[in-house]
């Protein structure tokens, strides 16, 4: 599945990206907020990561600039992670992460709408989010895309960090919006 936004080409991480994901993750700053990426993220990381299978329900992008193709950070969803959230089988997770050169931009936020298009053309009705309480600027990208904070506070692990963080839950549904309200232009399927 492909997407193109207004300076964004959302596509399948191939095993080629290895390289281009590798040089925009390999941050600390940028590892810490997450939960799975392990630090220090090394070239066998990239690699796995671009090895994973691709799942039609739960897809994973790598983001490019549409007019050069220099990658920006990857986003998807996936199978909700939140142990105890009611209905998992209508709730998916949102994940990010954009390069640090990158930063500041609205990539996130615009990618963003493109995954909660094509999480709605799928069939999805809910999704999840979280951000490490210290990392607001997530947030702030989560209320943009119309995410509101569920008053959850949760102690989710980072590999990055090597230890359980406090992390704060959103929640959006999908069902309640119009096309108009999560992007202005069609996600493209392959």
């Amino acid at each position: 599945m492909f997407h193109r936004s207004d300076r964004l080409l959302l596509r399948p991480v191939w095993p080629e990206d290895w390289k281009g994901i590798l040089g925009e993750i390999a941050d600390q700053a940028i590892v810490r907020n997450l939960a799975s990426a392990p630090w220090p993220y090394r070239e066998d990381d990239a690699r796995a990561f671009t090895q994973l299978p691709i799942e039609p329900l739960y897809p994973r992008f790598v983001m490019t600039r549409a007019d050069d193709a220099c990658v920006v950070g990857c986003i998807g969803i996936d199978v909700l992670h939140a142990p105890d959230t009611v209905d998992t089988a209508n709730t998916v997770e949102l994940g990010y992460w954009i390069g640090r050169d990158h930063w500041g931009q609205g990539y996130a936020t615009e990618a963003g709408r493109a995954v909660l298009t094509i999480a709605r053309a799928i069939g999805h009705k809910r999704v999840i989010a979280g951000h490490f309480e210290d990392n607001p600027a997530s947030g702030r990208v989560l209320r943009k895309l119309g995410f509101t904070a569920t008053g959850r506070r949760l102690m989710r692990h980072s590999c990055g960090r090597g230890e359980e963080a406090e992390t704060i839950e959103y929640a959006l549904d999908l069902t309640a919006l119009d096309d108009a309200e999560i992007s202005p232009m069609p996600a493209v399927a392959a």
